[in-house]
């Protein structure tokens, strides 16, 4: 019997698949050289591959053409791109080039709206859908934009209290969203979230403070995400189809209506074990807003998705050495990595997250059970298990070059939770950042958008 790694994931797995084959015993991620990479820069590194993103949402929009095709759909479909699943120009700017609207979540995420337009990255028609519990300097934020001439901002009200601000500072007649508050799976502490406005008060919202008022303002878009993501199961269709049917009451009484956003939540691939049939989901989501507006008798509306971690999540990985082996136990085997997980991949410790995980090299050794350790003083900082399996197998370290770890698909919200820069558990630095993407002339092309932190970087924040 064959027990080399390359036999384990090939008998397990349908390998290769997209985005992941061996060339020479070295994985290649999107036919990058992982290997080469790691000569030239060394590891810890975060690599970003930005023509994945392109292809993530080019792939939606042709899924959404397909249904909307297959069911006679007669509204439209637009792309938004979650910017806080990762805030990075070079993130943002990419996703741009592909024809997409955005979505912000706090007042900051303006001056990045105002950076891009001075950029010439959007102009004033561009969607700008502004989600969120919004202070004082996120409505005043949005004003400002709709005053100085941006067209398609949707401030989306997350309570009824909001509309006020707007009411006193925009100028211009301007189009408004209503998120509806989205009951909760039974398995969580609360009910109802705490976003949005409850379903049952919107009707009455709209008729006492937005009817009437269409020289000032007109409800376009109602709003719904769901924490579990966009799943085929009873709770899903459930919550969503609340969304639509509200959508259809409102629609007779209010014809300025015209748009129903689903949010996120398209999952990504975390395993070689991945099974997600995204165009079914996309076939029933149009299918079923269809079938309960021909019902009604009213107009379709106008589709649009707020992808967040699958705009980006598919493009970055994290590259480890293992630096050491510990036998701590008759059982236990420990590779140490170069870095931590608690600091570099925080979701891993936070709420459990399983990341796609490979060899770099080595394919071609046997294969052991073990544990990853990170370096940090803390007993959490582990990953122990994959999505598909509740172990973690990988090759042997055996001699020679050292075994080279990649976690794969780590784009969204990782950056963004621990914190770009600053301050690290036990001052563990934040690894170099290379970027590979296409330059003027088409070519792919490498290089360094942040170097290894620095101890003096740290101690310069903590005052010394």
């Amino acid at each position: 019997m064959n027990n080399t790694y390359f036999d384990l994931v090939d008998q397990t797995f349908n390998f290769p698949q997209e985005g992941f084959e061996v060339k020479d015993d070295y994985l290649q991620f999107n036919g990058l050289n992982v290997k080469a990479l790691i000569d030239k820069y060394g590891t810890p590194l975060k690599l970003s591959y930005l023509p994945k993103i392109g292809m993530q949402i080019n792939k939606a929009k042709q899924m959404f053409a397909n249904a909307f095709k297959k069911h006679k759909y007669e509204g439209e479909y637009f792309y938004c791109y979650c910017t806080k699943s990762s805030h990075f120009s070079f993130v943002v700017e990419e996703a741009l080039k592909h024809n997409i609207h955005l979505e912000t979540s706090y007042a900051y995420d303006i001056d990045i709206i105002k950076k891009l337009y001075a950029r010439k990255k959007i102009n004033k028609e561009t969607f700008i859908i502004c989600n969120g519990f919004k202070q004082k300097t996120y409505t005043k934020r949005i004003a400002g934009l709709i005053n100085s001439g941006f067209k398609n901002v949707i401030p989306v009200l997350d309570n009824v209290n909001e509309l006020e601000d707007y009411r006193k500072s925009v100028r211009a007649p301007f189009k408004l969203g209503i998120r509806v508050a989205a009951e909760e799976e039974p398995n969580f502490p609360f009910y109802t979230s705490r976003l949005g406005i409850r379903a049952k008060d919107i009707l009455e919202f709209y008729v006492d403070q937005i009817e009437g008022y269409e020289n000032k303002f007109q409800l376009k878009m109602l709003h719904i995400f769901l924490n579990k993501g966009i799943k085929d199961d009873i709770y899903y269709w459930s919550e969503l189809n609340k969304v639509i049917n509200l959508y259809c009451q409102l629609k007779k009484i209010c014809p300025e209506l015209d748009s129903i956003n689903i949010g996120g939540g398209f999952p990504i691939k975390h395993s070689l074990g991945f099974d997600y049939d995204y165009q079914f989901m996309i076939n029933e989501i149009v299918s079923n807003i269809k079938a309960a507006c021909k019902k009604a008798k009213v107009p379709m509306p106008n589709i649009y998705t707020e992808f967040g971690s699958y705009t980006v999540g598919e493009s970055m990985a994290h590259i480890y050495s293992v630096i050491a082996q510990k036998t701590q136990n008759d059982r236990e085997i420990w590779y140490m990595i170069d870095s931590s997980f608690i600091t570099t991949l925080p979701d891993t410790w936070g709420i459990g997250e399983r990341f796609l995980l490979l060899p770099i090299n080595k394919w071609d050794e046997e294969y052991q059970r073990v544990v990853l350790g990170g370096i940090t003083c803390d007993s959490h900082d582990y990953y122990d298990s994959e999505e598909h399996i509740n172990e973690v197998f990988l090759p042997k370290v055996g001699t020679g070059e050292p075994l080279y770890l990649g976690f794969f698909h780590t784009g969204a919200y990782q950056d963004q939770i621990s914190g770009y820069g600053g301050i690290k558990h036990c001052m563990i630095p934040s690894p170099k950042h290379i970027i590979v993407g296409h330059d003027k002339n088409g070519k792919l092309v490498d290089w360094v958008y942040a170097k290894e932190q620095s101890a003096q970087s740290m101690l310069k924040i903590l005052g010394y």
